[in-house]
């Protein structure tokens, strides 16, 4: 059985050292709106880097723009609660983390659901989203502002590829692939044919360094970003999830403002999300030839096996139940 979360329920409560970290923030001037922003990335991510290039300056003559990376506020999967509990302005979420709280969001993280990263903004931006975002804002108090492009999450294994070479879902049978530990991340690396291993991201790198997991998924960039080139020995392109994001602020705030600073607040953040997007694309493109270059087997499996077994055991399981009717043939209907 599926856990279902609502919102009293998902996260009981924060720690006292993040409240106490909140909370030393200084506070801003009167005559702007304060936007604090908690996100697990790194400074680094392109997800933080647009928002800090692109959304910064163009809300600067109205609101303080005050990131924080690493999760050094907010532990990651805490803080949409924070943003509903008026603890923290905005973040950059997941529909896994959304998921949690309304279980119909699972239909945007199943595997080979978005095509690519323009069918995502044609989903995020087509009607048929209209519902999602409105409960997210009624019932959480999390307004969604744009998607974000994460890439397309590939399979980095520890083993090298005369060890393990993985064409089908079968050949990752006992695979201990490290994966979030919501509901709908698990279940996606069951799909795949893995033993999915749940393990906070900060925790990753430490782990496949000792064996304590045998892989990981993720866009190529994030591999870069976060140095699992260093401790795995090939990534099988299965091209499993083309990963997003949304940039979320609390409905509350967004009340708060005039329509004016509303309009500019979408403007940059449908901006930031253009430029990661664009920048996530150009990436992927060229580091493939640079993780080669360092030492790591790349290789294409059998795509339509992996394609055909996941989306199989997503229509027949309960997180199917929950999406509303016609949804998902809308959303295939967008990439024809």
């Amino acid at each position: 059985m599926i856990t279902k979360f609502t919102r009293r329920t998902a996260i009981a409560s924060l720690t006292a050292l993040s409240l106490s970290a909140a909370m030393a923030v200084p506070a801003f001037a009167a005559d702007k709106v304060q936007l604090r922003l908690a996100t697990s990335g790194s400074e680094t991510d392109q997800r933080s880097v647009a928002l800090a290039e692109v959304f910064a300056p163009m809300v600067a003559d109205f609101a303080d723009y005050q990131p924080s990376y690493n999760g050094t506020i907010f532990a990651q999967g805490t803080e949409l609660d924070a943003i509903s509990r008026g603890n923290l302005e905005m973040s950059i979420t997941s529909a896994q983390e959304l998921a949690q709280f309304f279980p119909e969001f699972s239909i945007f993280t199943a595997g080979y659901v978005h095509q690519d990263a323009a069918h995502q903004v044609a989903v995020f931006n087509d009607p048929l989203m209209d519902a999602f975002k409105t409960k997210a804002e009624d019932e959480l108090g999390v307004k969604l502002l744009s998607v974000m492009y994460l890439g397309r999450r590939q399979v980095n294994l520890r083993q090298p590829k005369d060890e393990l070479t993985v064409m089908k879902p079968a050949d990752l049978a006992g695979v201990n692939l490290r994966m979030p530990g919501t509901d709908a991340w698990q279940f996606l690396g069951k799909a795949l044919g893995a033993a999915p291993t749940p393990m906070s991201f900060s925790e990753v790198y430490t782990g496949l360094s000792t064996g304590s997991v045998d892989g990981q998924d993720n866009p190529l960039p994030t591999v870069v970003d976060k140095k699992f080139y260093e401790v795995t020995k090939q990534i099988v392109l299965t091209s499993h999830l083309v990963d997003l994001n949304y940039i979320a602020i609390g409905k509350g705030v967004w009340d708060d403002m005039s329509a004016e600073q509303q309009a500019t607040v979408q403007k940059a953040a449908d901006a930031a999300a253009e430029a990661g997007r664009q920048k996530q694309l150009g990436l992927e493109a060229e580091l493939v030839s640079f993780l080669k270059e360092q030492g790591l087997e790349i290789y294409e499996p059998d795509v339509a096996a992996f394609r055909a077994q996941v989306q199989s055991m997503y229509l027949e399981s309960e997180f199917a139940e929950t999406w509303p009717e016609g949804v998902l043939e809308q959303i295939n209907a967008l990439g024809n």
